[in-house]
């Protein structure tokens, strides 16, 4: 589905991204692990267009998308769930949630997204009038994810979806997202809790200073004797 080759990215003087190259098949999950600062957020903004390459090609469904505009992006079935979540804190749920699907003109699959957003996140049916703001770091997370699904996309691409919540409003997060890879989303995720990401993906990358050190099945990751000492405590 999505492939990159030989990706290549500069902030001024500093190489973010050094030869990156990345497969992720139609239908899997597939993790992106690896330290602060190692490139991983840098690769998703560069797929979803909020960053241009300066060398390497962005394939997806057989379509080059490097220099793509982000909202075109969004069209060919990208969508992207920022680190932070980034909601509309002075929009409501609802509002949150239709701006997800702005690029969309399909009245009536707009309205099934919006029932399976509901069935997914049900506290977001119940808070859809409530200002995003006022609603607490948990609920702002399935609203990201919420609005991310209301584009219909082919692709999730999925940045620390756990930061700063609650241990078991974790796990209630990476059984939503093995969900919404049952409903037929691929999915790419850059998480920091290496070992709950490894647990649900089937395939992982270790970035270190903008290049991968390894790539293997998720599960052989997770015994890796290299990845257990550097990602999970030993």
């Amino acid at each position: 589905m999505l492939a990159l080759t030989d990706v290549h990215v500069y902030y001024g003087a500093v190489h973010a991204l050094k030869g990156i190259t990345v497969n992720v098949e139609s239908g899997k999950i597939v993790t992106l692990i690896g330290a602060n600062g190692a490139g991983k957020s840098t690769i998703l903004r560069t797929i979803s267009g909020l960053v241009r390459p300066g060398g390497g090609n962005l394939v997806f469904m057989g379509k080059e998308i490097s220099g793509i505009q982000p909202h075109n992006i969004v069209k060919l079935g990208i969508s992207h769930v920022p680190e932070g979540r980034i909601i509309f804190a002075n929009l409501t749920v609802m509002d949150n949630l239709e701006l997800g699907a702005y690029v969309r003109k399909d009245t009536v699959g707009i309205g099934r997204d919006l029932d399976k957003v509901f069935k997914l996140f049900p506290r977001l049916k119940d808070r859809m009038k409530q200002n995003a703001g006022t609603l607490s770091g948990g609920e702002q997370q399935m609203l990201a994810m919420g609005r991310g699904l209301m584009s219909h996309p082919k692709l999730l691409l999925l940045d620390e979806p756990s930061l700063g919540l609650a241990p078991l409003l974790v796990k209630d997060i990476f059984k939503t997202i093995c969900e919404i890879r049952e409903r037929g989303t691929t999915i790419l995720l850059v998480e920091q809790n290496a070992r709950m990401a490894l647990s649900i993906a089937d395939e992982g990358y270790v970035l270190e200073t903008g290049r991968i050190v390894l790539h293997d099945a998720a599960k052989s990751l997770l015994h890796n004797e290299q990845v257990q000492q550097a990602y999970l405590g030993g």
